[in-house]
């Protein structure tokens, strides 16, 4: 029985999850958890990308120590972040985090070489400040590209590190906004205009390609040599996959971040998906997810932490059913991005001090009503209708924040699976063994091993 580790990273924590087939069913165990966040450094918000990978390696000996010698593994991450490497594959420092803030001013003076309009047409990637295109630029207006040999996006980095060997996977280079929607291969035309070295982007791999062996001396120190192999890196991409999406049904990766959209066979780069800020981001065989980055749980993730965690998840949810309000606020306005203070934030947009059952609630409504004004745009611009919307991620379990969208949005919401992008990432892994023959036959899979759950209106 081949065993399957994914090492699942995201902004805010990471896991380890080891993954077999078992008896026609995909059987799963996390074995490894840690905290993930940014550092403040001299008033910058960066990644310390060296504790990371040992912690990365801390999950792998622990796997190994509690009986799983992987045969093969696989890092997904948050998109946009990427690292830089010199000549001696040494880290160009530091690794900035996408918080920074440092893209806004970039992306205002690349549109003055390259139009927004013309990058949407090329990518169909939609406008963030924080897109990986204008942190290179600010990194060529900086003079940091002057020494750095290789670009990686942050999985493709830790790949090198276990491997020595560099892919740029096609999932995650899809959303630096620098990958031609039509051609899928980096955008040469693109990497002129705006004055990259094109020597940073080498052809690029797709998901269940092989990377490589773990280097000899890392596989002696953690116990076993598995094989790395590429699922989608890109954690959006990866759940997504795992998720046994229904037709006519719309899809909510519900997490830091909300990412809303469908499954597209082609890229909707037209005026109004422009208008309305909607990404193309590629997927497996050349296919996109047409979605929405919506603020997501990242709102509440600050206010608990603003209240030194004296309260668990569950019970701000709970304290917000005992507290509901009419308030609403934009949860994509940028005030809401990095601010100083998250609660001082919400207090400022909504005109006085709510208690923390009204606070929660006006995240959790606010999020559903943006949900609602999210679906009727996708509807307009594809032509569909959606019947459902099948919520996966962390964020599936909040029963609170279900309920008022299949209210908000008058659909059905089916919930789960909760660990869906570490279980995306295994089934590329398990696709690339052999282990199962493709994606429908892993959906049909995941379908039947997970619990979902839904809500009726």
């Amino acid at each position: 029985m081949k065993t399957f580790l994914a090492i699942d990273i995201g902004a805010s924590s990471g896991r380890h999850i080891v993954g077999r087939l078992e008896k026609g069913r995909l059987a799963t165990q996390e074995v490894y958890r840690f905290e993930n966040g940014t550092e403040n450094i001299g008033g910058r918000l960066i990644w310390n990308c060296e504790r990371l990978f040992g912690e990365i390696l801390k999950g792998l000996k622990t796997a190994v120590e509690k009986g799983f010698k992987p045969d093969y593994v696989g890092i997904d991450t948050w998109a946009v972040d990427y690292v830089l490497l010199d000549k001696d594959d040494k880290p160009v420092s530091p690794v900035y985090a996408y918080r920074d803030g440092r893209g806004e001013i970039a992306a205002k003076e690349l549109h003055k070489k390259v139009p927004l309009e013309t990058l949407y047409k090329r990518s169909g990637i939609q406008y963030q400040p924080f897109n990986t295109v204008y942190q290179l630029f600010d990194d060529l207006n900086c003079g940091r590209l002057e020494s750095a040999e290789t670009m990686l996006m942050l999985p493709d980095y830790f790949h090198f590190l276990l491997t020595g060997v560099k892919k740029q996977e096609y999932t995650n280079a899809t959303s630096t906004a620098l990958v031609n929607a039509v051609t899928h291969t980096w955008d040469k035309e693109l990497l002129r205009q705006i004055g990259l070295p094109e020597r940073l982007f080498k052809e690029l791999s797709q998901p269940t390609e092989t990377v490589g062996e773990f280097k000899k001396e890392l596989a002696e120190e953690i116990g076993c040599r598995p094989v790395v192999v590429l699922p989608a890196t890109h954690d959006t991409a990866s759940a997504v996959l795992a998720a046994p999406i229904e037709d006519n049904c719309c899809y909510i990766s519900s997490g830091t971040w909300s990412l809303l959209g469908t499954e597209q066979e082609s890229a909707h780069t037209d005026e109004k998906s422009l208008q309305y800020n909607y990404s193309n981001e590629g997927s497996i065989n050349h296919t996109f997810r047409f979605q929405k980055n919506i603020t997501g749980l990242w709102m509440i993730q600050q206010v608990r932490k603003e209240l030194s965690n004296k309260y668990s998840f569950a019970e701000l949810a709970e304290l917000a059913r005992k507290s509901p309000v009419d308030t609403v606020i934009d949860v994509n306005e940028p005030r809401f991005l990095a601010p100083e203070s998250m609660i001082a934030e919400i207090e400022s947009a909504v005109g006085y001090k709510p208690t923390v059952g009204e606070l929660a609630y006006i995240v959790y409504n606010s999020l559903a009503e943006c949900y609602k004004k999210s679906i009727e745009q996708m509807e307009e611009i594809t032509g569909g209708g959606y019947d459902g919307i099948h919520i996966i991620g962390g964020g599936c379990n909040n029963e609170l924040l279900n309920e008022l969208t299949a209210k908000a949005c008058k659909k059905r919401v089916i919930a789960g699976p909760a660990e869906s992008t570490a279980i995306g990432n295994l089934i590329m892994q398990m696709i690339a063994a052999g282990e199962l023959k493709s994606l429908k036959e892993a959906r049909a899979i995941v379908k039947t091993s997970f619990e979902v759950k839904e809500i009726l209106l």
